[in-house]
């Protein structure tokens, strides 16, 4: 009876829209995202380590495996013990598959009990909240650059032309005590939430980012132009743009739709194969 009640309580939710494109230059997508009524999620595998697409979707697979099975508890307890999972997955991954030693992925997600959000970000992914017609950046790059600007050896000016802008400091790479980031996040019915790779915000200003969600009320349709945005800007990496609005309504099936690299099973570490190799 508890759980039928709580699928007729109105919740809070988000709608689920998002896109994924490889890119003009790259020859395989390392991004990955989901996008569902309590999770929204995107992770970019480290550019130039071995399997970004494996440690992407692998993570993403976990995150959100945990969050669709955690339903109803509190949501940062739920991403932090997501994250530990996923870190453990790769880490089982890297001892059957010696060749993904290395990987590794940003990670920006947000979740929802229905009344109460958490943000988990680790990396250079970047989270957006639209309220009142204004944008807001509620993350903060795990980067070199980052680093040296909040410490004020690098000008703010530099930051975009920098040779070391990509360099990530933090990452799910499969050590646990590489943890994200993880703290509440106050939102409200009509907020619109977005989470890009950094082959949308490299290219795209945040300026431009709030134009195109101003003049695109759609959330599917706003994450397909932000997407082509990107691509007119040259294209030169993955990008990534999962969006959801919060709305109140009854609560959903734990389900979402999958993006890039998550498209693909083949990229997740099995950990039913894992288990196999090692008994073998």
């Amino acid at each position: 009876m508890m759980w039928a009640s709580r699928w007729e309580t109105p919740m809070l939710r988000f709608t689920r829209a998002g896109s994924s494109h490889v890119g003009l230059v790259r020859s395989g997508n390392e991004d990955s995202g989901f996008s569902g009524a309590s999770l929204l999620l995107v992770a970019d595998g480290v550019g130039g380590s071995a399997g970004g697409e494996v440690a992407s979707a692998t993570t993403a697979y976990v995150v959100a495996a945990e969050a669709m099975s955690r339903v109803g508890l509190r949501p940062a307890g739920v991403l932090e013990h997501a994250v530990a999972a996923a870190n453990v997955q790769l880490a089982s991954g890297v001892v059957a598959q010696p060749e993904l030693t290395g990987m590794a992925t940003t990670l920006t997600a947000v979740l929802t009990d229905g009344q109460r959000f958490a943000l988990a970000h680790v990396g250079d992914s970047r989270g957006f909240v639209l309220r009142d017609q204004q944008l807001t950046r509620v993350t903060t790059d795990h980067t070199w650059v980052q680093k040296m600007q909040a410490e004020g050896h690098l000008d703010p000016a530099e930051v975009p032309f920098h040779p070391w802008r990509n360099v990530v400091l933090r990452s799910v790479n499969g050590d646990p005590l590489s943890v994200p980031d993880v703290v509440p996040l106050a939102l409200r019915e009509g907020d619109r939430v977005l989470l890009a790779s950094d082959g949308l915000t490299d290219l795209v200003p945040e300026d431009r980012i709030e134009e195109i969600l101003l003049a695109t009320a759609d959330d599917e349709d706003a994450a397909d132009a932000l997407v082509e945005a990107a691509l007119a800007a040259g294209g030169h990496d993955n990008v990534t743009a999962v969006l959801g609005t919060v709305t109140e309504g009854p609560a959903q099936a734990p389900d979402g739709l999958l993006f890039g690299a998550l498209c693909d099973p083949r990229n997740v570490v099995d950990p039913a194969a894992i288990r196999s190799d090692a008994t073998a």
